[in-house]
């Protein structure tokens, strides 16, 4: 496995959600599950993630896939009460740092209640005012 994926996985199973941006380009773009739209920059993206890292529950990797610069990490979970399966979608660049993730998940009705989740906390966290700009 490559090192990044390694300490992205690594680092995820423990909770370190912070340690994830030393990990990611500057430029890095997220397609979260929930909304038709891309994340950009390493503050944005982290701040998202550090919020799904605390609405998602019981969180485990269950197989890793991929060489080179392009990754799957399939995962499964419970939110608010639901289960769930999922796939990060992770491409490095050259340097080895994310410069992509995207993630997709099932069923529809567990997307939803990340969703409305994810909104509350958005809603909440005054980081998100100035990084909404961050949306495309």
């Amino acid at each position: 496995m490559h090192p990044t994926v390694q300490k992205f996985h690594d680092m995820v199973l423990e909770g370190n959600h912070e340690g994830v941006s030393e990990l990611m380009a500057d430029d890095i773009r997220f397609m979260p599950p929930t909304y038709w739209a891309t994340w950009r920059g390493r503050e944005a993206v982290s701040a998202v993630l550090g919020h799904v890292g605390e609405v998602f529950e019981d969180f485990r990797y269950r197989r890793v896939l991929g060489e080179d610069d392009y990754w799957i990490l399939e995962f499964e979970c419970k939110i608010d009460g639901l289960d769930c399966v999922g796939l990060d979608l992770m491409t490095l660049n050259e340097a080895g740092e994310m410069q992509q993730l995207e993630v997709v998940m099932r069923p529809h009705k567990t997307v939803g209640a990340l969703r409305e989740a994810m909104n509350k906390r958005v809603a909440t966290d005054p980081r998100f005012l100035k990084l909404r700009e961050a949306l495309s």
